[in-house]
């Protein structure tokens, strides 16, 4: 059998075609023809006639490209980038291990910087006061003393006038009843208390009556 390039009697014998790898990943023939199509990274090798033959790493890569596609859910741009950025041994190794459930190597941690020292800065010194010429200080005049007020003269006292207490007012008279003449009210009665006045003088005015007739 002559293939594409030399190849071993040993890699021969685990050559696959295209059948036998469709059957054993399950999947159909055109879908790994599609696939060939859209990474080049599966590149089977290929007879005179056109028929495939897939090496190991082959059927290794489109085992890992079709769990990225069905189980992980992955786009073919996402699995074409995934090739890209870890190259076809890298791919075949992650999906080993994600079928495996190891955990994911922790990348190395990256040192923090070193934060900058910062010098602390001189204290600010306060402005020199302002020396005075002392020859200026001589030549100046004496200041002049401060104006006295004259002082101020005795006021006299104002006379304090006496006013006399008003009278107290005389005490209201009294006004004493008299049965023959009317009775004379000082203050002015509401309405309930007149009459109760009547009543009381229309019941004098009967008693009156009264022992007129037992006289005659």
């Amino acid at each position: 059998m002559a293939v594409r390039g030399a190849i071993s009697r040993e890699e021969i014998a685990t050559l696959r075609t295209i059948g036998e790898v469709a059957e054993h990943l399950d999947l159909p023939q055109h879908v790994l023809r599609f696939w060939e199509t859209r990474f080049k990274e599966i590149d089977p090798v290929k007879r005179a006639g056109g028929r495939r033959f897939y090496r190991p790493r082959d059927i290794e890569l489109v085992e890992a490209i079709r769990h990225l596609l069905y189980r992980e859910g992955y786009t073919i741009k996402g699995v074409q980038r995934i090739l890209k950025e870890q190259g076809v041994d890298g791919v075949i190794a992650d999906v080993r291990r994600r079928q495996s459930g190891a955990p994911a190597p922790s990348p190395a941690p990256t040192p923090e910087p070193r934060p900058a020292r910062i010098e602390p800065s001189a204290p600010e010194r306060p402005p020199a006061a302002p020396q005075l010429d002392e020859q200026a200080s001589l030549d100046l005049p004496d200041p002049e003393p401060p104006p006295v007020a004259p002082p101020a003269e005795p006021q006299a006292p104002e006379p304090v006038v006496e006013i006399p207490e008003a009278p107290a007012a005389p005490p209201p008279a009294v006004a004493t009843p008299v049965f023959n003449a009317p009775v004379v009210v000082a203050r002015r009665l509401d309405t309930e208390q007149a009459q109760l006045l009547r009543q009381v003088l229309s019941e004098i005015e009967e008693c009156k009556r009264l022992l007129n007739l037992t006289r005659r």
